[in-house]
C-alpha cells in the first residue's frame, strides 16, 4: 500500500546548507521509488492554523518509505535540513482504494 513521508517545515533558512540538501535529495529517493508530490509551495489555509511549508514525498509503501529514511544516502544530508529548519516529519501508510471515512468506526468498535 502507498505510503507518504510529510513534513510540515514552519521555518527555513533559505542558505548555501539548504541548497546542498535540496541538491542530494533527489538522487537518495529514487532507489526506494519515492517521488515529490508537494514540494515548494505555501499551502493556503482554509481553517485554523498551518504555518509554514508542506513537502510530501509518495513511496510504494511504508518500508520503502524507512527504509529511504534510514539509508545512509539520506542520513548522510538530513543533518543539512534539521540544522536549518524548524518542523517536523511523519510516515503515514496510506488507504486502499475504496476506503470510506465510516471504514475506521470498525477499528474504534474492535
Amino acid at each position: 500500500m502507498t505510503a507518504y513521508a510529510i513534513a510540515q517545515l514552519r521555518q527555513v533558512d533559505q542558505n548555501a546548507e539548504i541548497a546542498e540538501y535540496l541538491l542530494r535529495i533527489d538522487e537518495t529517493l529514487a532507489p526506494y521509488g519515492g517521488e515529490f508530490l508537494v514540494h515548494g509551495t505555501t499551502p493556503e489555509v482554509i481553517d485554523g492554523e498551518f504555518p509554514g511549508f508542506v513537502v510530501v514525498i509518495g513511496f510504494p509503501d511504508v518500508a520503502s518509505a524507512y527504509d529511504w529514511y534510514h539509508s545512509p544516502a539520506y542520513q548522510a544530508i538530513l543533518p543539512l535540513r534539521l540544522r536549518n529548519s524548524e518542523g517536523g516529519a511523519v510516515i503515514v501508510e496510506g488507504v486502499p482504494d475504496g476506503y470510506l471515512a465510516s471504514s475506521y468506526l470498525a477499528k474504534l468498535a474492535g
